[in-house]
């Protein structure tokens, strides 16, 4: 591996993210259960058809955080919704590759919480409401991966104070971790230390001012914030 996924394996992930410039992309409609509850929206005005390619968003360098961080809401917020994400880590440049070459382009995976403000739909691009300081806290440790029946067999846990609020596990992808790869990069390259989530619950739980978050991968990973409240107007 180069010296690029050294420093990943080695150092903080947000710091490292920070220091080479990373491009976090995430992505919609890759779970079953989110699928099915869009369906009416999906056939609806203006597409009339569900999407072909993955529906992408990109968390710029201002939302990545770390462990114990406050996260300040923007102006007049007081509730945000909290997606527990996988990252797939990418360990060098990825153009075009198939599904089975996919997993040897990954450097391993990290934990986010994946924050959003309350909104319905997916018709424009959810800058405000998904690029706010603060909004992708990240675990500090990068995990490595066997293969991708392993990433399905993870589950992500969502707890606001204390009390579980969420549990599932990566077994209802649309798109594997691998097809997912395979399907961005036939369109647009990764580099080294880019990172590609695998998708978000519609309607995450919501957490309010004040409220501590903990999202884990059980057993191996967690992240830790808190919700502050932004300027009033």
């Amino acid at each position: 591996m180069s010296l690029v996924i050294d420093q990943l394996r080695q150092q903080c992930l947000p710091e490292v993210m920070r220091s080479l410039g990373s491009a976090v992309y995430g992505v919609v409609l890759n779970d079953q259960k989110s699928v099915a509850a869009l369906q009416p929206q999906l056939y609806a005005a203006p597409y009339k058809v569900p999407p072909a390619a993955p529906v992408l968003y990109i968390k710029p360098k201002n939302t990545f955080t770390q462990n114990n961080a406050q996260v300040t809401l923007p102006t007049n917020e007081r509730s945000v919704e909290v997606a527990a994400s996988l990252a797939l880590v990418i360990g060098q440049r990825t153009t075009a590759v198939t599904a089975d070459q996919a997993l040897a382009h990954i450097a391993g995976i990290g934990l986010v919480a994946d924050l959003s403000l309350p909104h319905n739909s997916y018709y424009r691009p959810a800058i405000r409401e998904k690029c706010f300081d603060g909004a992708l806290p990240i675990a500090d440790a990068l995990i490595s991966i066997d293969d991708s029946a392993a990433i399905g067999q993870l589950c992500l846990e969502t707890y606001i104070n204390n009390t579980l609020v969420k549990s599932h596990k990566l077994d209802n992808l649309v798109r594997s971790a691998e097809q997912l790869l395979a399907d961005v990069s036939a369109y647009m390259s990764l580099r080294p230390a880019d990172i590609l989530l695998l998708g978000v619950s519609y309607q995450a739980p919501q957490a309010k001012v004040g409220d501590k978050v903990t999202v884990s991968i059980a057993g191996r990973s967690e992240v830790s914030f808190t919700i502050e409240q932004g300027e009033q107007r």
